[in-house]
């Protein structure tokens, strides 16, 4: 087995959207997208033995996204999305579900000792039982390996305990404007602007970059050698479920890739834009962004 994987650990479920089911979670957004810049992504998770859980295993099967997801005796996660009018979802997180259950197995151990990077957040880690195997794949995974910590402070499913043990942990962090707003409560970052509380996070946790996204104003990358900003583009908005997602696989892919910062950051921005004209999490990217990260590969 290859040293390449980018993995996503963590939540994988239905979202219940008002014109259907679509497959969800952010780790699976990850995989799927990482796989479609032509990287080998990797979803770790886990799903009942019930229809839901059939269902979403073959919907990824169909789309080409690897899985190590075990079968459990907790049914499967779902996730009642409403849209608002500017089309931003908000959710109501079923609990008590497969994915806060997932087991850390010999199987498992392998993929993290043959990762290259992986995506986790705090929602898989509301639970005790999913949350050990998340560290313990953090733990097993080479030196020099990419730990994305995409926070995704979802409804009171999180704790300081958990977001202060996962800093500390990553070497990436991607956070958007109103999640940095509570932690910089909970670490004391002070009054003042944005850019000056990244920067005290990213020197506080020792982080190789710090990704800060604002909606629909723009989105930074911090990182000791500099900063990157870029505006986001003005798109007719479908749904941005999946956007914040696709934007974290497409920097990380252009990263692994081999392209800088900057170069990462514009192709993330991108992409981002690009899912939010789309509906669901997982649409198909065009050539014209695949191809950015392909040609910068060869």
């Amino acid at each position: 087995m290859e040293r390449d994987y980018a993995v996503g650990i963590g939540e994988v479920l239905w979202d219940v959207l008002p014109d259907g089911r679509k497959p969800g979670g952010a780790p699976s957004n990850f995989a799927y997208h990482v796989s479609r810049f032509g990287l080998p992504g990797m979803v770790v998770s886990a799903v009942g033995a019930d229809s839901l859980g059939r269902e979403l295993l073959e919907n990824f099967k169909g789309k080409g996204i690897s899985c190590m997801i075990n079968t459990v005796p907790y049914p499967t996660g779902t996730v009642q999305v409403s849209l608002a009018a500017d089309g931003i979802p908000c959710y109501d997180i079923k609990e008590g579900t497969a994915w806060d259950n997932i087991p850390f197995t010999a199987d498992i151990e392998d993929i993290a000792k043959h990762t290259r990077a992986v995506c986790f957040g705090s929602l898989a880690q509301r639970s005790p039982v999913s949350r050990n195997t998340v560290n313990r794949f953090l733990d097993s995974v080479p030196e020099g390996c990419l730990k994305v910590f995409d926070i995704n402070l979802r409804q009171d499913f999180y704790s300081e305990n958990v977001i202060s043990k996962s800093l500390h942990r990553c070497n990436i962090l991607k956070i958007n404007d109103e999640e940095l707003e509570i932690v910089s409560r909970m670490f004391s970052l002070g009054d003042g602007t944005q850019q000056q509380r990244c920067g005290r996070l990213l020197s506080l946790f020792g982080l190789k970059a710090l990704i800060l996204t604002c909606g629909a104003v723009g989105s930074y990358v911090f990182s000791p050698a500099g900063t990157s900003y870029i505006v986001t583009p003005r798109v007719e908005v479908a749904d941005t479920v999946g956007a914040g997602d696709s934007f974290t696989a497409a920097f990380t892919s252009g990263i692994l890739s081999g392209m800088t910062m900057e170069e990462a950051h514009r192709l993330a921005v991108d992409t981002s834009a690009f899912v939010c004209t789309q509906d669901g999490a997982m649409p198909e990217l065009p050539s014209s962004l695949t191809s950015r990260c392909r040609n910068h590969k060869g």
